[in-house]
């Protein structure tokens, strides 16, 4: 159990930090943000947890696929809120649309024989 709170105080120190860069640099957090700080982390933990690198792997290779649908997201969010609509509303619209994307680009995968597992 321990290393469970571990994950989550080191997870929750990179947000943080991010959050925090954000306040002074909007650059240097976007810097930090695109990394995938999320889906290292989450490699990191699954390795450690199994010691399974085709685990890693197969992560590492799903993660690439559903990242470029979820570049919906960094094009609608901006676009919703310069067109005026609140912070929260645009938040909800913008993940809708990734999550659109996401069943779309699982759909187009499969048309071309590529099924993530």
């Amino acid at each position: 159990m321990g290393s469970f709170w571990l994950k989550i105080l080191t997870s929750a120190i990179m947000v943080a930090l991010i959050a925090e860069i954000g306040r002074r640099s909007t650059m240097a957090a976007a810097v930090l943000a695109s990394l995938h700080v999320t889906t290292v982390l989450a490699l990191i933990w699954v390795y450690v947890d199994t010691r399974d690198s085709e685990r890693v792997a197969t992560i590492a290779a799903n993660s690439f696929w559903l990242i470029l649908a979820s570049l919906a997201f960094f094009i609608a969010f901006p676009v919703l809120l310069r067109q005026g609509l609140n912070f929260f509303t645009a938040l909800l619209v913008a993940s809708a649309i990734t999550i659109v994307m996401y069943f779309l680009t699982l759909y187009g995968l499969r048309l071309f024989g590529i099924e993530l597992r």
